[in-house]
């Protein structure tokens, strides 16, 4: 049998953090209030009530449209998606269908070392659903969810492995992130996917029937369900078997197997036509005008601008810039660095902007990073830009090595203290003393006779042995440059 091609498309619902809903004023903090108590007449469906387009959702999947390179349809509508489920109080839901909001659009991911664009089909905005509860044999139903805004994204058929699935869906929720139209936290049901995935002979241009997976509620799964299906769809057509027929399938996270659910439905199913309560969707050109002047430095354009004012590396600086409150606090930091550096220093900043930026990156992600709990929100860090600057600059100077460095940073994450107060608190200055220091190393060497001879006789590997020892015996606060040149001194032939 020929080689088969891998052919996933997805399909997202991020929900917009507005302060109201979609098409009427309840609150859209439902998940963080009481079941069924941010609900009214409106987004219950009531007979009567008529809604009214929120103009800040309108505003935040303009943005996000302009964020995936989307063409804007300055004339759009709504209509009416029918259908009867128990989480769905009118029997249908607004959204847009032959006239979306948005569409043609792309993004451009990283997958082992290579750049892929990914085609974004259609941005439409439309409302969510209120919230089945299963439990004790029962389906209990919260409609605080029901008129949440909703921008759903349809990606095209581009990905061919689940790995670039996943990293496009992370993407997605840094964009949506740095735009600040949603926290995008998939495990909290704020960014929802269904994978569509078929396979077919390499070198084929048809599509065949795809299945779609739902029940997919983060990163991981997204990508372990492809892989399953992958396997489960390869077995198939090795048997002649084929899938002849869309349909849909759940993820069972502790199976870790996909689970049939029912043959996929046609749009012509959903009777979809013009919503009559609400009339035609128009963006102005002021609008798409400003909202294009307006929007911030996306993920991409940061790393790139990083990487090249600051001379550093890719990874280091996707570390910053996978969390934008990071990247602005690097930033930060390195404006107070500057403004130290100017005063207390006679050669001139940029001949040291690159080492600083260097040594900031290097403190921020293999220090801080590992102080911070799964839990941790950056709103909690203690530490300022200016007391980090601050500490930096004992660093660069010398003034602490390393290791007093991790003991005084490790107290201002805990208390927000000043990195000079706790300098002089925990006496934790460098000796830069040469006479302190030499009579240091004389008495390692008096305790360790033999291992002096060794080292005496060629033994380099035993040079880190004293150098450590001398470190202990001043408690950390020893030189190591020094303490190294100092060992190599008195051992080499005079």
């Amino acid at each position: 049998m020929n080689k088969l091609e891998t052919i996933i498309g997805l399909e997202i619902h991020l929900q917009l953090k507005t302060k109201s809903k979609m098409f009427c004023a309840c609150s859209n903090d439902g998940e963080n209030q009481p079941v069924n108590t941010t609900i009214c007449p409106i987004c219950l469906g009531h007979p009567g009530t008529l809604p009214a387009v929120n103009q800040s959702a309108v505003k935040f999947g303009l943005n996000f449209a302009l964020a995936l390179h989307c063409q804007i349809n300055q004339t759009s509508k709504f209509d009416r998606k029918n259908y009867f489920y128990p989480d769905l109080p009118k029997g249908y839901q607004i959204s847009q269908f032959d006239q979306p909001l948005a569409v043609n659009g792309f993004v451009i991911i990283n997958h082992d070392g290579k750049q892929k664009r990914i085609g974004i089909e259609r941005l439409h905005l439309e409302e969510d659903a209120a919230k089945n509860i299963h439990q004790d044999g029962q389906t209990l139903v919260d409609f605080n969810r029901a008129g949440t805004p909703l921008a759903e994204i349809v990606s095209k058929p581009d990905f061919r492995d689940p790995a670039e699935a996943k990293i496009f869906l992370q993407d997605l929720r840094l964009l949506a992130r740095y735009l600040g139209v949603s926290e995008a936290d998939m495990e909290k049901g704020h960014l929802r996917c269904d994978a569509n995935i078929s396979l077919r002979p390499m070198g084929d241009i048809k599509f065949y029937p795809k299945t779609e997976v739902k029940n997919l509620n983060s990163f991981r799964s997204v990508e372990r369900a492809l892989q399953y299906e992958v396997k489960r769809q390869t077995e198939l057509w090795e048997q002649k078997a084929a899938p002849n027929f869309t349909s849909t399938r759940g993820w069972d996270e502790n199976k870790q197997v996909t689970v049939e659910q029912r043959t996929k439905e046609g749009s012509s199913d959903y009777r979809y036509f013009p919503e009559p309560d609400l009339p035609p969707l128009i963006i102005s050109d002021e609008l798409l005008v400003h909202s294009k002047a307006s929007m911030p430095e996306l993920p991409q354009a940061k790393l790139a601008r990083l990487m090249s004012e600051y001379d550093l590396n890719f990874n280091e600086v996707e570390v910053l810039v996978k969390n934008k409150d990071w990247a602005d606090y690097f930033e930060s930091v390195i404006s107070e660095l500057a403004i130290w550096f100017e005063q207390k220093a006679e050669v001139p900043w940029e001949n040291n902007k690159a080492k600083l930026a260097k040594l900031t990156c290097s403190w921020l992600t293999s220090e801080v990073f590992k102080l911070l709990a799964n839990d941790f929100k950056f709103s909690d860090l203690k530490i300022t830009p200016e007391n980090m600057a601050e500490f930096l600059s004992l660093i660069y100077d010398h003034t602490i090595n390393s290791s007093a460095g991790q003991t005084i940073l490790a107290q201002m994450f805990e208390t927000g203290d000043d990195p000079s107060h706790l300098l002089e608190k925990l006496d934790l200055g460098q000796i830069d003393d040469l006479a302190t220091l030499e009579d240091l190393v004389v008495k390692v060497f008096m305790l360790y006779p033999e291992q002096l001879a060794e080292l005496k006789n060629g033994k380099e590997a035993l040079l880190k042995f004293f150098v450590g020892k001398v470190m202990a015996e001043s408690k950390g606060k020893a030189n190591p440059q020094k303490i190294e040149e100092i060992i190599k001194n008195k051992i080499s032939p005079r």
